[in-house]
């Protein structure tokens, strides 16, 4: 997975924090999240070769809705608890 942000508009922070939230709740899903710095406005979220988000079209995305389209992505059929707009599952 990937998020490219751009430099110029100095969005590292923006990306590195989606990045936390991804892999806290992909954490057993997903090896790894790659930052890679671009430049012309591109904020793009990327699971192998498939673009998940991107600023461009759809504007900057909440949390919950990269984390469920992620999910389509890796765990489909997983509950992301709250983000769903369900109570988390009781263990």
């Amino acid at each position: 997975m990937e998020i490219e942000y751009c430099t110029r508009c100095r969005w590292l922070p923006r990306a590195a924090w989606l990045a936390q939230e991804l892999l806290v709740t992909f954490e057993s899903d997903v090896g790894a999240v790659a930052l890679v710095p671009g430049t012309g406005g591109v904020f793009t979220v990327r699971v192998d070769d498939a673009v998940v988000w991107d600023r461009r079209a759809q504007g900057f995305p909440e949390p919950t809705a990269v984390k469920r389209a992620v999910r389509d992505l890796v765990a489909p059929g997983r509950g992301l608890g709250h983000t769903d707009g369900q109570p988390p599952a009781v263990t």
